[in-house]
C-alpha cells in the first residue's frame, strides 16, 4: 500500500521532517503501508539518511517502508491517483482535488501561517467526515486510527448549483418563486 504526502507549493518543514522521522513511519509500517512518497516544495529536512537520486529526489528502502522525496512535478494527478492514503497540508486546491478523487485524507494544517484559514477548512471538512485533521505531533495517531470506511464521500462538483447561485445573485431569478425573470439569463 502507498501513501503520498504533499506541502503543495508552500514550506511546511515540520510536516515534512514528521513524515521522514521513526514515529510516523513505523506508524505506516504498522497499517500495512510499503511506500511513502513526500512531496517536499521548499521544506528543509534533512537529506542525510536519504540517496540522492537528482537533483530535487532522494531515496531509501529500509527493507519494509521504501521513501521518495522530491521537490515539485508539474501535476500531482498521478501521485493522488496511485495513493491508498493522502497527508497534506490544508490548501483548498489539494483537498478539493484530493476529495473529488475519493481518496482517503489526512489534512494536517500549517500552523505558521498567517490568518490561518487552513485550520478552519480542515475543522470544517473534518466535521462533515470527509477527512481527518491533525496536527503534526498527533500525525502518528492519526494515521493508526484512520478508518476509511468511516469516511463520508464529498459530493461531486454541480456546475448548475453555481449558475443557479449566480442568476439569484444578479436578480435573473425570483428566489421567492424560482422563476426567471426578465433578463440576461431569461432567454437561455
Amino acid at each position: 500500500m502507498h501513501v503520498f504526502l504533499t506541502v503543495g507549493s508552500t514550506r511546511f518543514d515540520a510536516l515534512v521532517q514528521a513524515a521522514l522521522a521513526a514515529p510516523v513511519q513505523d506508524a505506516l509500517r504498522a497499517q500495512g503501508y510499503t511506500s511513502l512518497d513526500v512531496q517536499c516544495g521548499n521544506s528543509d529536512f534533512d537529506p542525510s539518511p536519504l540517496e540522492q537520486r537528482a537533483p530535487d529526489h532522494w531515496q531509501r528502502t529500509d527493507g519494509t517502508l521504501q521513501v521518495n522525496v522530491w521537490r515539485f512535478k508539474p501535476s500531482l494527478r498521478e501521485d493522488y491517483e496511485r495513493a491508498d492514503l493522502i497527508i497534506s497540508h490544508a490548501g483548498s486546491g489539494t483537498i478539493i482535488e484530493v476529495l473529488r478523487l475519493g481518496k482517503p485524507l489526512i489534512v494536517v494544517p500549517n500552523p505558521t501561517l498567517q490568518d490561518n484559514h487552513q485550520v478552519e477548512l480542515s475543522d470544517a471538512l473534518a466535521g462533515l467526515g470527509h477527512l481527518r485533521s491533525s496536527t503534526v505531533a498527533d500525525l502518528p495517531q492519526s494515521i493508526e486510527k484512520l478508518d476509511a470506511t468511516e469516511l463520508v464521500p464529498f459530493p461531486q462538483f454541480d456546475g448548475s448549483r453555481f449558475r443557479e447561485l449566480l442568476d439569484e445573485e444578479m436578480g435573473f431569478v425570483d428566489p421567492d418563486h424560482g422563476t426567471a425573470r426578465k433578463g440576461l439569463s431569461a432567454g437561455r
